[in-house]
């Protein structure tokens, strides 16, 4: 059976009491009245955009590390999910979703290093300091918020700008803020439990009756960057790369084959052993984060897997 029969490019579902269907980059979000049904795709973006291959349990990975992560932070901020019943699926309460991504970054890399790199001393209104090498540690995280694009690039902006333009109303962005360093720092911990550290996130958040409330993915591959822990000090001394547990890797190999997003750029070929190696880099990280052996779920019927499932919890209702 071929990769992509065994993935999840796309769900065309019609659930008894939908209102509402939205395609994310790698989320089919289905909506039933103030009931979110968000199924985890096997997509996978790069510089804004999705690549033309899934990768196989991609989905799986990010739907159980994200659910995972928001049971162990439920005592720090109160989110959106109800039910997991399905390895890809989540389900939730519909909330009003606030336009600014909370980036928190504990480490001078990715977008952070290539501003800095280019000269600037500034990211978000927040002053960088003078003689930081790739990868090293800031004094403390810095938030680097940007405002979410429906579609297209994100947009970084400062916490000043936010404010003035009332995009965000001030109590709630504090809150936001609040729950963002506490939250980054139970991810800190919990993955230097595992042996490594986590170098930058970002999370979102949304509005039920008027409270903050935490939404979307937390900690994944996707939303979060990750070093290992072991042999960090030695290579930032030799000025060496540092072993990655991210989707660094995949804009890498991007860049590698020419391409970073850029009008006119091909999107290059990914051969089947690149599409394999990805997947076995996710749940080498789920394995990693968690603690817990990976169970890759019957594949060969997935959508009518998920089908059911879905099905069967909405039944209980």
């Amino acid at each position: 059976m071929s990769i992509e029969n065994q993935s999840i490019s796309k769900t065309e579902f019609h659930f008894k009491g939908q209102t509402n269907y939205y395609k994310g980059k790698v989320r089919d979000v289905y909506t039933l009245g103030d009931t979110l049904i968000m199924i985890a795709s096997d997509r996978i973006s790069a510089f804004d955009h999705i690549l033309p291959r899934p990768i196989p349990y991609k989905g799986q990975v990010l739907n159980q590390i994200a659910s995972w992560f928001i049971q162990n932070t439920e005592d720090i901020c109160p989110n959106w999910i109800v039910n997991v019943p399905d390895p890809n699926v989540s389900v939730g309460k519909a909330c009003e979703p606030i336009r600014v991504e909370m980036v928190i970054r504990g480490y001078l890399t990715g977008h952070a290093w290539r501003t800095y790199k280019s000269g600037k001393r500034e990211l978000c209104g927040i002053t960088l300091p003078e003689g930081m090498k790739e990868h090293d540690k800031f004094p403390k995280p810095i938030i680097t918020p940007a405002t979410k694009a429906e579609e297209g690039h994100d947009e970084d902006i400062s916490k000043e700008e936010i404010l003035k333009q009332g995009i965000v109303p001030h109590d709630i962005y504090h809150k936001m803020e609040e729950y963002t360093y506490k939250i980054f720092e139970r991810g800190t911990q919990m993955a230097a439990q595992q042996g490594l550290i986590l170098v930058d996130t970002k999370y979102e958040f949304g509005l039920l009756n008027g409270e903050v409330v935490l939404i979307d993915e937390i900690h994944t591959p996707d939303s979060s960057r990750y070093f290992y822990a072991e042999g960090y000090e030695e290579k930032q001394a030799q000025q060496l790369p540092q072993k990655q547990l991210s989707k660094e890797f995949v804009r890498e190999w991007l860049m590698d084959n020419g391409f970073q997003g850029k009008e006119g750029q091909q999107m290059p070929y990914m051969p089947d052993d690149f599409v394999e190696k990805v997947s076995e880099r996710y749940i080498e990280l789920y394995e990693i984060l968690t603690g817990k052996s990976f169970e890759k779920h019957d594949n060969s019927n997935i959508l009518e897997r998920i089908h059911s499932n879905v099905n069967q919890y909405l039944e209980s209702l």
